[in-house]
């Protein structure tokens, strides 16, 4: 054994002693026998930080061998799995990372990580599930399940899951009443571990404590995203999971158009602070039958939720962007005719309550005319939480709402102004 090799044993050795120490019990993988253990717990629960120690000492205490992180974007692999304080990246001792000549320890273009012990850890995006097709694994980690807009990754990554004596899967997620997670729960070969975010108050500062307690305790939302109960429907929410199952269609659904719209509920601001930018886009057929075809929300600059909304009209060849302007006024019709001074372009301003613009798109849905083509998982959690009292702002709704508005004439509280 070489000198680095024997401090890349002791540095494992003392990565897995600490986690023993600081670990809560129900970080530690469960002893009933499971072929995948999933864990729902609430936010800041530390699922994040359990998720990358299980995975890292497998692969650091088991030469030569292969394992998956998956996530539901690029993005949550890079910020989030890999990277960030709880991430791979921060965890992994440094002399464990390889060292020689032709190998990089971490290849961040491509998620993967070698370790002394010629184990890997590679890490995909559930959003492009064809990737986990043909490649196997000892060992996976599924982040945030529930929020993956396409389930038939997780299919591909268990036929996958096949190398070695014992494979198994951990899966770390804030609990939603999908069928994927339904299923997994009602499973005998599945070890299920709950937990709520107050169990980790510890590491969390007592602010933020404090904040989440008196805004969500005693809440339907609070007891989903706090308590990690798997809630069927929240009392008051305007939409429901089945409701908007029934009509769900499958995500490579080809439907001729007519209309189609780029809706946008635009952030002004660009801080940490700051709101996401609803991008939503939806189309109408030929019958006056609905279709949700694309949630690109996100935190973005001004300049960059212009240039997403603007990709997104080309892309789906729509006939216009609308956007509300009761924020952000003439500035939004500036940063987009600044960047296309031809594209067509709609502006709408609220002139009452969000639960009033959102019941007639809430009756469409219960006509079963709207249909989503595919899973938008972050978007159905704020149509499913939204009682008209919901906070912070469901900005994918909001963006949902005026483009169906639009489509659909619902004009109701809205003022429409050609701009």
């Amino acid at each position: 054994m070489t000198q680095l090799e024997s401090n890349a044993e002791k540095a494992t050795i003392a990565l897995y002693t600490s986690w023993l120490k600081t670990a809560r019990k129900k970080q530690l993988s469960p002893t009933q026998s499971h072929y995948i253990w999933l864990i729902l717990a609430g936010r800041g629960w530390g699922k994040t930080r359990t998720g990358a120690q299980d995975i890292a000492l497998y692969a650091l205490r088991n030469p030569k061998t292969i394992c998956a992180v998956v996530a539901p974007t690029a993005g949550d692999l890079r910020r989030v799995c890999f990277g960030g304080p709880s991430g791979l990246i921060s965890i992994i001792p440094k002399e464990c990372f390889s060292q020689t000549k032709d190998q990089k320890g971490y290849s961040s273009s491509v998620f993967e990580i070698r370790l002394f012990n010629d184990s890997k850890i590679i890490g995909y995006a559930a959003s492009e599930p064809e990737r986990l097709r043909g490649p196997q694994f000892h060992r996976a980690w599924c982040d945030e399940l529930a929020a993956w807009r396409y389930p038939e990754a997780f299919d591909q990554l268990m036929f996958g899951l096949r190398l070695g004596d014992n494979p198994q899967c951990l899966v770390t997620t804030t609990p939603k009443p999908n069928k994927l997670i339904k299923e997994l729960v009602s499973r005998q070969d599945v070890a299920v571990t709950t937990g709520s975010t107050f169990e980790n108050e510890a590491n969390l500062a007592d602010s933020a404590l404090a904040m989440l307690k008196d805004k969500y305790e005693g809440t339907t939302l609070g007891r989903q995203e706090l308590y990690a109960e798997i809630i069927e429907n929240l009392d008051g929410a305007l939409w429901s999971n089945a409701l908007i199952e029934e009509a769900r269609l499958p995500d490579n659904t080809e439907k001729e158009l007519k209309n189609i719209i780029v809706a946008i509920d635009p952030a002004v601001t660009n801080n940490e602070d700051s709101d996401e930018t609803g991008i939503v886009v939806v189309g109408k057929d030929h019958n006056n039958e609905y279709y949700v075809l694309e949630d690109a929300t996100g935190k973005y600059s001004p300049d960059q939720w212009a240039r997403k909304a603007i990709n997104c009209f080309y892309d789906w060849g729509a006939d216009r962007i609308v956007a509300e302007v009761n924020n952000g006024g003439d500035l939004v019709e500036r940063l987009l005719r600044g960047m296309d001074l031809n594209i067509p372009y709609r502006s709408v301003r609220a002139t009452r309550g969000k639960l009033v613009r959102a019941e007639p798109i809430a009756a469409l849905y219960e006509q079963r005319r709207v249909h989503h083509i595919g899973y938008f998982p972050e978007l159905e959690s704020q149509m499913c939480g939204y009682t008209g009292e919901t906070k912070p702002s469901p900005d994918r709704l909001d963006a949902l709402v005026w483009g169906l508005s639009e489509l659909s004439r619902s004009k109701g509280d809205v003022n429409w102004r050609i701009s």
